[in-house]
Order: C-alpha cells, then structure tokens, then sequence
C-alpha cells in the first residue's frame, strides 16, 4: 500500500523541478552523513551543519515542486500551503550555532540559546493555526483565499532576510572576537583561526547576496514577465551555495581546545582575558572557561609602573632562561601556571609592557631563536623548517608568516641578506 502510494505520488520531471530534486537529495544525503558523524565523533558542530543542510532543501522544496505540478494538483497543493518549508527564521540562529559550535567546545545549547528559535516555533503555531481555521473550523480558504502560499507572503520574506542578515554579522562578530581572543592565549593561533570558517561565512553571505540581487531585478519591469522563471535560478544558486557547502563541511575536520564565553553586545576598543575572579587577584589558575573583558585601555592600572616591571622581568626570565617559547603548543594558561598567578595577569603584563598580545610576544623569541641558529651556521647540517620546528613553530606557514612579519624578509632572503648586514 505505502509502496503505491509513493508510485502514484504526482511529480512532472523536467528540467527545472529535476535539477532541483538533484541538489535536494544530495543535500538530504549530506546531511544524514553530518548526522552520523556527529554521533561517532560526538561532534556538535556536525550536527547544526547537518541541521542546516535541512533547511536549506526545505527552502529550494517549494519552487522543485511546484515545477514538479504540486500548486496545480490537490492534495498537493495543500500541502504546501499548510506545511512550511521555508524556514527563513530559523536559518540564521542554525549558522549562528554552528559558528559558535565550531570555535569553542564550550558551546552547549541551553535555554538561552532555545530563545533565539522562538520566532521560527511562531511561525510553525502560525501555519498550523491557519491549517485548523480554513480546514476544521471554517472549512473553506480564509486565510490563504489569496491563494499565495503563506511561506512566500513579503512581510514573512523580508523578517526572514533581515534576521538571516542579523545572524550572519553576529557570527562574523563571533569569529572576529575568537580571532583576537587566540591571539591572546596561545602562541599557535594561526593554527587555530580555521579557513574553513571564513569560507562557510563567505559562503553564506553569498546565499544572502544572491538573494537580494534578483530581489532588486524582479522590480524592474523587464524582468517582470521572467519573474517566475527568473526565481527558480535563485533558488538554483542557492541549492549551488549549499551543495558546496556541505561537501567541504564534511571533509573539514576542526578541534578547538580553548573553551570562552563572549559578550557579543560589547562596544569597547581592546581585549583582556580573564576568569570571573577579579581581574588582578592572583589565585591559581585554573582549566577554566575563559571571558573575553572588552574595556578601555585607559581604564587598566598601567599607572602601577612597579607592578609591571615586575612581572615583566619574571615573564622574560621565564621565557629567556627557561626557553619556554620551545614548547609549539605553549599557552597562556601554562605561563600563568609556572609563575604561580592567573592568566589575566600575564595577559595585563604582556600587553601593556611589551605592547604585544601573547601570540605575537612569543613568536618574537621563536624567530629570535631561528636567527640565532641561522648565525651559527645550523642551517648547513638542518633544514629550515627543522630549525623552526626546534624553536617552537608548528607549521611552515607560521614560521614563515612571523619571520616576514618582524624581518620584512622571507628566511631564504634574511639569508641571502645576513652576510651583508653583518660584514
């Protein structure tokens, strides 16, 4: 019986509805897999990805069927009429968790997180509050006598675009402040500051772009006979976008170690890290979440001139005399940990007396080590990238990154150059 039903289910395959059953499968196929790895690797940000993709075939479903003759047939067309599909408000809270679920395994969705769902879950009362007043109660076509399927009504169009829009600058807000705030705490940051996440936000503000685009070309009037035909290539580009998405997202596989909270709301001008005890107590640190502090610089107590030289001459003889910038995954926690404070001292101290964060303070003396090595002669019996790995970096790309950074030259080049510099 089920087997017939499907049989006999309504579906005109041409090339508009069967281009879009394509990326509709694919992506449901991709999102089953995200699924299934995040269960394996109990991984959250597979599932929101996973979540995502959902919504995104949920959002191309409509025009695949409605080219696929469902507005034009009952009880097809009730369907998607009383059913939503397109679940615009609840796309920019997925990619806002998906972010934050990606950036910091601190993440969990709790309560407040369930807050920014609440005007998808309205919407979804809504629909079904149309299903019981036109089907049980009145029996007739009140609220959609327009006959226009309520997903596409312009007020529900426009909220959702503009709470899409919201979302994305808050999770680019999210990955700029995590950005700065790995700069701070540990001295492998570029490691850490994923592509992947700067290709997924790209991505996405493409789908938003994209949108707006032939938004803005359906009112002109030349375009006004295309309009229908001229959507479906929206919807098209949009199926492209999420389909790119999902392949890359599955083959990306990211770690983060550093779990923080953040005060997305903030408008202060600089960063300090620290943990809810007083900002310059002094107890023992501890494997805590960290809270990114925005305040303004001059309100930090860089007028105790003696405080300061003091923990910056113990932060140097640390660093110097025990070389621990050797250590490729040193933190700022680990500092706090060997000169028996808490991070936000060492933080306060390397930012205010070195005028550097920590990231950039410890790659000094890994690149002062490498040209100390490259004096001696070491790289006639090491290689270069040996001699970098020996004095901390992790990565070529690193090494090579902070050695132009602070010698304006490439290391080959600080080679070529050293003899004349010193001659």
């Amino acid at each position: 019986m089920h087997l017939d039903y499907f049989r006999n289910m309504h579906f005109e395959f041409n090339f508009f509805s069967s281009v879009l059953l394509i990326f509709f499968f694919h992506g449901l196929v991709y999102a089953i897999m995200l699924f299934r790895k995040s269960s394996i690797n109990d991984s959250t940000a597979e599932k929101w990805l996973g979540i995502f993709l959902l919504l995104c075939i949920l959002y191309i479903s409509p025009w695949m069927l409605g080219f696929a003759g469902w507005y034009d047939n009952q009880p097809y067309r009730d369907i998607l009429f009383y059913v939503p599909t397109q679940h615009i408000l609840l796309i920019g809270p997925v990619v806002f968790f998906y972010v934050q679920s990606l950036l910091n395994p601190g993440f969990r969705f709790g309560k407040k997180e369930a807050l920014h769902l609440i005007p998808g879950i309205l919407y979804i009362l809504f629909t079904f509050a149309m299903f019981i007043t036109d089907k049980w109660i009145l029996k007739k076509y009140y609220f959609l006598a327009n006959g226009v399927d309520p997903d596409f009504n312009s007020w529900y169009q426009y909220a959702g675009f503009f709470s899409m829009t919201g979302y994305f600058l808050w999770s680019l807000r999210y990955f700029n402040l995590y950005k700065k705030l790995m700069m701070q705490v540990i001295s492998y940051a570029d490691v850490v500051v994923f592509k992947w996440v700067k290709i997924f936000l790209v991505a996405f503000l493409i789908m938003l772009i994209s949108r707006l685009i032939f938004y803005i070309l359906g009112n002109f009037d030349i375009f006004q006979k295309y309009r229908y035909m001229g959507s479906w290539w929206e919807f098209f580009s949009f199926a492209l976008v999420f389909y790119y998405i999902g392949i890359t997202g599955y083959s990306n596989a990211l770690e983060t170690k550093v779990s923080f909270r953040l005060n997305l709301m903030a408008n202060r001008s600089s960063l300090l890290i620290g943990h809810t005890e007083s900002v310059f107590s002094s107890p023992e640190p501890e494997e805590a979440e960290y809270i990114i502090i925005e305040t303004d610089p001059a309100s930090l107590p860089n007028q105790d001139e003696k405080m300061l030289e003091v923990w910056k001459t113990r932060i140097l003889t640390f660093i110097q005399e025990d070389k621990a910038y050797e250590d490729p995954e040193l933190s700022l926690t680990q500092v706090a940990k060997s000169l028996h404070t808490n991070p936000t001292i060492i933080s306060w101290a390397i930012n205010q007396g070195f005028s550097l964060n920590f990231n950039d303070f410890i790659n000094k003396y890994r690149i002062e080590a490498v040209q100390q090595k490259l004096r001696n002669g070491e790289q006639k019996t090491q290689t270069l990238l040996g001699i970098a790995y020996d004095c901390g970096f992790n990565s070529k790309a690193t090494f090579n990154r902070a050695f132009k950074k602070y010698t304006s030259l490439s290391p080959r080049e600080w080679l070529q150059n050293y003899p004349k510099t010193s001659s």
